[in-house]
């Protein structure tokens, strides 16, 4: 514990930039509840939330092509900046919406959020190994599992809010909160000293002339394809993503109309049965930032996932035998355990086998290949929702976690590759 506290007074930068990711998140997860259950009681219709999701992951597919080239060209930091400030005008639109003809309005505010998201998130990641050491690998695993944490704590309060605004105020106050958390989080990255611009002597290959723009930015592109895929670990990595993001895409159709057609409960519940996995991944957390530094990233994220599919499995079942929410409430404090611990293994995994010039470009790419993969569990989920239920849906996405921390132990386990060479920051 001494070393976690060692670490956030040390690292100003490092504060604020969980500060701001904190504040951000919360609004994430404000607007996902919020909209999810909003949609749901105003059309009734598991197509309409899976069109919901739809909306805000195909910009993302198509923009994760290019969006790492240019973060590894931009200021990381500017570029979450400005960011933030499009994001917290984009919301404005919903403030309209009323009834079910409206719909359309959110589906095209989600397609503007989604393509600025896909700067911002490629961006972040690669913007905090800046501010730690990272050639120090417990130093890096800590600010890890503090992120997971920032992500734990906003699920805490996020859905929470999102249900009790969405409740009261509809989809206009859900969308008032969500950008006033942007907001606030481009204030405290405002704050950031450290530079968000990667030097020219520590891009790919400066010393090549490529004529023309367009050819210039294929080459870029190329080069982070092949750096992502080269490396044995980041193509495991790759294909972690790719399984779990179609139970995830799964999951985000189908949970709403899972609490209120399956449990028969309400916007509150929903709120604080998704926010129940963050009281667990807080424990899990501070667990990881206090003796991460200690463990195998690769067990962390292999064993870690195991554990969290099996309980997914679990309070995606117990419904048949018992209607009731509090054990989903407490399925999900359980799991949020394992969940931090895959994150913080996996991030670290990520920042460990990529250098800095290339991590804009390997982190798009991830966001590319999930988003991918959570397009078509949406889809899937949106129809067979209807068609075969909610309940054995649902229990894909366990299983997909399982399988997928079994390959990363199954061939990780057995690697010995050793990380690039980095520059520190």
């Amino acid at each position: 514990m001494g070393g976690l506290w060692r670490l956030l007074r040390h690292r100003r930068d490092l504060r604020l930039l969980l500060g701001a990711g904190l504040v951000s998140m919360t609004g994430d997860w404000l607007l996902g509840v919020g909209l999810s259950f909003s949609v749901y009681a105003l059309t009734g219709s598991t197509l309409a939330s899976a069109v919901t999701l739809l909306a805000a992951l195909v910009p993302q597919t198509l923009g994760g092509l290019v969006a790492g080239v240019f973060v590894d060209r931009w200021d990381r930091k500017r570029t979450m900046i400005v960011a933030n400030l499009l994001l917290a005008v984009g919301l404005v639109p919903l403030v309209l919406v009323r009834d079910a003809d409206q719909i359309w309005v959110v589906y095209l505010v989600l397609v503007f959020e989604s393509v600025v998201e896909v700067f911002f998130a490629p961006a972040e990641q690669a913007m905090l190994p800046r501010v730690v050491d990272e050639q120090q690998t417990g130093e890096l695993v800590t600010a890890n599992a503090l992120n997971s944490q920032n992500q734990n704590l906003a699920r805490l309060l996020g859905p929470a809010l999102g249900g009790v605004a969405a409740a009261v105020g509809g989809i206009p106050a859900v969308a008032v909160l969500d950008a006033a958390t942007f907001l606030v989080a481009t204030v405290l990255l405002l704050r950031i000293r450290t530079p968000g611009r990667v030097h020219a002597d520590r891009l790919d290959h400066p010393e090549r002339v490529v004529t023309g723009r367009l050819a210039q930015l294929r080459q870029e592109w190329v080069e982070g394809l092949h750096a992502s895929w080269a490396a044995t670990p980041l193509r495991v990595l790759l294909v972690f993503c790719l399984i779990t993001s179609v139970g995830e895409g799964i999951m985000g159709t189908l949970f709403a109309p899972y609490v209120r057609s399956v449990l028969h409960s309400g916007a509150q519940t929903l709120g604080v049965v998704t926010s129940a996995q963050a009281v667990g991944g807080i424990v899990g957390g501070l667990v990881v930032a206090t003796f991460g530094a200690r463990w195998s990233p690769v067990r962390m994220l292999g064993a870690g996932a195991v554990v969290f599919g099996l309980v997914d499995l679990a309070i995606f079942l117990y419904p048949l035998v018992l209607v009731q929410a509090w054990p989903a409430v407490l399925g999900m404090v359980v799991v949020g355990l394992p969940g931090a611990v895959v994150v913080a293994g996996m991030m670290t995994l990520f920042q460990q086998h990529s250098t800095d010039a290339q991590r804009g470009r390997v982190f798009a790419l991830v966001m590319l290949a999930r988003s991918l993969a959570t397009v078509v569990g949406t889809t899937a989920a949106g129809f067979l929702g209807d068609a075969v239920g909610i309940v054995p849906v649902l229990a894909v996405q366990g299983v997909g976690y399982v399988v997928a921390g079994l390959l990363v132990l199954v061939v990780l386990t057995r690697t010995r590759e050793a990380a690039p060479s980095r520059v520190a920051a």
